[in-house]
């Protein structure tokens, strides 16, 4: 992968973080329809995550395995890494996709939900990638990181989850100078994808849309086909965060 003439992704390998549902979901069905064996993680969606893998295994047998666990405790994440190159021999790409998002106001956040939201989007990223990175340097692999377009332009009342994904566009920034030439590293922001997990308005969602130059808000799929871009056909591609957002980042 470390250039354009190598895009089979057929037999590669994918630990895929927080990706057994919503836009980690789509992802990991994208990199799976390429021909890669995944290793997808999950903290406490276990329904969803044993549904995915059947769903997967129904196409291709022994080509997913589940780990469940806990990223914001950095000695484990070692483990991770170990476990998927135990049972696949190698690894090709890290999506660090696992992500905590609520709002923090002034004068009403916790130290938890610092360590929490910073640990989440942000510890979990750079001690899974220096786990990952000796592995991925043998592959000529790549790491993408899920950034938002809120690293750029705040989101009221959520000051802690811009400040941790701000800081995770600069991670994605400082690996791809670390880990070159032999693994690159890039991220993705998404725009209006998905609605949050709380409950919102017709009126608040219109609003929204109203602020985006394609008017509409985008799908799943439309990060999942650009990180498959990222992997499989950039290979002259490092240190870029792109922003899937309907325009959104160009609009005062």
């Amino acid at each position: 992968m470390a250039d354009n003439k190598d895009n089979n992704l057929a037999g590669k390998v994918a630990l895929v973080t927080g990706g057994v549902r919503r836009i980690g979901a789509a992802v990991c069905r994208t990199l799976h329809a390429q021909g890669m064996n995944l290793v997808i993680h999950y903290r406490s969606s276990e329904k969803d995550a044993h549904a995915l893998q059947a769903e997967l295994h129904a196409l291709r047998p022994e080509s997913v395995m589940l780990v469940r666990g806990e990223l914001l405790n950095a000695a484990k994440l070692d483990n991770l890494v170990y476990e998927t190159v135990d049972s696949f021999e190698r690894l090709d790409v890290l999506i660090n996709n696992a992500s905590s998002f609520y709002p923090t106001p002034i004068g009403e956040a916790t130290e938890k939900q610092w360590d929490d939201l910073i640990g989440s989007n942000l510890k979990a990223p750079f001690f899974l990638s220096q786990a990952a990175a000796p592995h991925l340097r043998k592959t000529h692999g790549c790491i993408v990181n899920m950034v938002d377009i809120h690293a750029e332009r705040p989101l009221r009342s959520y000051p802690v989850y811009c400040a941790a994904k701000a800081g995770l566009a600069m991670l994605t920034k400082s690996l791809a100078r670390e880990l070159a030439p032999e693994v690159r590293v890039n991220g993705v922001a998404p725009g209006t994808i998905l609605w949050p997990e709380i409950d919102l308005d017709e009126l608040t969602k219109q609003r929204i849309i109203s602020r985006v130059p394609l008017k509409r808000s985008g799908d799943p799929d439309d990060i999942a086909r650009t990180i498959l871009f990222l992997v499989r056909d950039a290979g002259y591609i490092t240190g870029q965060v792109i922003a899937v957002d309907g325009g959104r980042s160009v609009v005062g």
